[in-house]
């Protein structure tokens, strides 16, 4: 069991971190879901087993991260019993939007808690699970530092996911101050991802004179890979340049940001986490498909979140594939300059390539706000739907 293709990546680096990419709400649905779905496999259920259960301290599971989407996808899996929570509570609000920030807070607090046990054990270092504050308020920043607290008051295991904007980035630091642990998601550059480690690095020396104790502190800044690679504006640039880019190409962009922002943080000592997300499966090489989000950035002391779908998939595809320290490798030289040639990849992948004020303005960033704003809002239906008055 201890062979398995997780374990052998999370083995390569003494700081490589295993984080769950959804709701902890989930796993025990997910884990079922694959058992049913390898029913004619048994010898492949060793591979479940191999990760331990999420949470306990044994396990490989070092954290979770979790949206709007991933949120209500929590809530969708037990429908009944959170019609029944939803209803009960509804008796007590004050408010339709009372009762709607209620039960976000409750899915947010319900989830930390399945990986309580491991913050306890590790005291404070892993078993955290990420809560993003309101996507609807992204450039609002006294808003987002108010459910910030709130969220963090809950339980001390939550990490606050802050938005890579400007102002969001702002309340990184002052988050830090006050010893609070933060996500930045929305990262699309590498000017983003180090404007989140200063910022981040700035605050937590200001909560060091204060004298707060940072033993339980921790920051990553989740850079979203797929979410990059997938943007109309990258296909459009690259198809109007004449530039052929093809799943391996789209996959390299990813990995050439990621591999960039870790030799940064390495260099300049940051105390923040370059944390992949939005992993994609691909390419397909000599007829099988490779994860190349995980094997292309093995070896690293970075933090590596990954969907259910990638981490059956990886367990699949690679439990008797080597695997083998990539994340210092250079990115081959072709591939780079012919991705530099397209002004989207160029802009984001420069450490100047932009501005914090334009931060908000990135293709990726609308566009997955919007996706996090819209499942933000089905929340709030829900839970209004409840409303009694």
């Amino acid at each position: 069991m201890a062979s398995s293709a997780l374990h052998r990546l999370a083995a390569l680096h003494p700081k490589a971190e295993i984080w769950w990419d959804s709701s902890p709400l989930i796993y025990r649905h997910w884990r079922e879901d694959t058992h049913y779905a390898w029913r004619e496999h048994p010898e492949r259920w060793d591979l479940l087993e191999a990760l331990g259960m999420l949470g306990e301290p044994s396990g490989l599971f070092r954290g979770a991260t979790t949206n709007p989407p991933l949120a209500w996808g929590a809530i969708e899996a037990e429908r009944f019993t959170w019609d029944a929570w939803v209803r009960k509570r509804a008796r007590s609000a004050a408010s339709a939007d009372e009762l709607f920030w209620a039960l976000y807070e409750e899915v947010c607090r319900q989830a930390a808690d399945v990986l309580m046990p491991l913050y306890r054990a590790s005291r404070g270092r892993y078993g955290h699970v990420c809560a993003q504050v309101d996507p609807r308020r992204l450039t609002d920043l006294e808003a987002m530092l108010e459910q910030a607290r709130r969220l963090r008051a809950l339980t001390p295991n939550l990490m606050i996911k802050m938005p890579a904007t400007q102002e969001g980035i702002a309340g990184i630091r002052l988050l830090a101050s006050e010893g609070i642990s933060t996500t930045a998601t929305l990262c699309f550059s590498i000017a983003q991802m180090v404007a989140v480690a200063e910022a981040a690095q700035a605050g937590a020396k200001v909560a060091r004179a204060a004298g707060k104790d940072l033993s339980a502190w921790r920051s990553c800044a989740a850079l979203m890979m797929g979410r990059f690679e997938e943007a109309p504006d990258f296909a459009q640039q690259a198809q109007a340049l004449g530039v052929s880019l093809d799943e391996a190409d789209l996959r390299w962009a990813g990995i050439a940001l990621a591999r960039k922002a870790y030799r940064l943080f390495r260099e300049r000592g940051y105390s923040t986490y370059v944390l992949c997300a939005s992993m994609r499966l691909g390419p397909q090489v000599d007829g099988q498909t490779r994860v190349w989000h995980l094997e292309q950035l093995a070896g690293g002391g970075i933090v590596l979140t990954i969907f259910p779908n990638i981490l059956a998939a990886f367990l699949e595809a690679y439990a008797d594939r080597p695997l083998e320290a990539h994340i210092e490798d250079p990115v081959p030289e072709d591939i780079l300059g012919r991705l530099l040639r397209i002004p989207y990849f160029r802009q984001a992948y420069e450490e100047d390539g932009l501005r914090p004020e334009a931060f908000g303005q990135l293709p990726g960033v609308r566009l997955t706000a919007g996706a996090f704003a819209e499942a933000m809002q089905t929340i709030e239906r829900y839970a209004h739907s409840f409303w009694p008055h």
